[in-house]
């Protein structure tokens, strides 16, 4: 989870020592479903520490770009152990995609548009990458309904401070239709107890 234009060294190993853990349980094997059936040009934004590196099938060529020089160390080390040649990690904002147009056929967003400086010019610029008809797979976690909800924007302030710019009451959902995709298959879960999750596929204009 990355803002644009800033590094973050001390989240980016306290996220990749919680990391170890939330992998080991059933995060590893959302991913993997999210990601299972991936295939032709891939971008994946805010890759983070790697964590889904391990889960794109061999068929995905994969252009993986965070914006935190600490984060991207940290996803170089777990690409090269992988030795995933189908990946290449790059520095780049998810507001700025140094790419043109139409260039991919699918794209990744997992926990990152909770902490992107900007969501609507991010998601346009996924738009305009993506070719007509792409998917977006996405899981992301989102704004509680009623009580929950009021209380992610009490404790947002603090939170935001602790963690790197994440913000824990985005409407995802609402700023994917805003955007102009059209979610195709959503699923809700809950990433924490108190943390809603939602996870599926959207897809660009055709």
């Amino acid at each position: 989870m990355d803002e644009e234009g800033k590094d973050h060294r001390w989240f980016a190993a306290f996220y990749a020592l919680e990391s170890r853990v939330t992998e080991r349980g059933k995060m590893a094997a959302t991913r993997r479903r999210l990601l299972e059936g991936l295939s032709g040009d891939v971008i994946e934004l805010g890759a983070g520490t790697g964590a889904n590196f391990e889960h794109y099938p061999p068929e995905a060529r994969v252009i993986a770009i965070e914006p935190d020089r600490h984060m991207l160390k940290r996803a170089q080390a777990k690409l090269a152990a992988l030795g995933a040649a189908n990946i290449d990690v790059r520095r780049a904002p998810a507001e700025h995609l140094p790419f043109p147009d139409h260039s991919f056929d699918a794209a990744v967003v997992t926990l990152v548009l909770c902490t992107v400086s900007d969501v609507p010019q991010s998601l346009a610029e996924l738009r305009r990458v993506l070719r007509p008809g792409g998917e977006l797979r996405f899981m992301e976690h989102v704004r509680g309904e009623g009580a929950l909800g009021r209380i992610q924007g009490f404790v947002q302030p603090a939170w935001g401070w602790c963690s790197a710019g994440c913000h824990l009451d985005r409407r995802t959902e609402d700023a994917l239709r805003a955007a102009g995709f059209e979610l195709t298959s959503v699923k809700r879960s809950k990433l924490m107890p108190w943390l809603p999750m939602v996870r599926g596929v959207a897809r660009a204009p055709a």
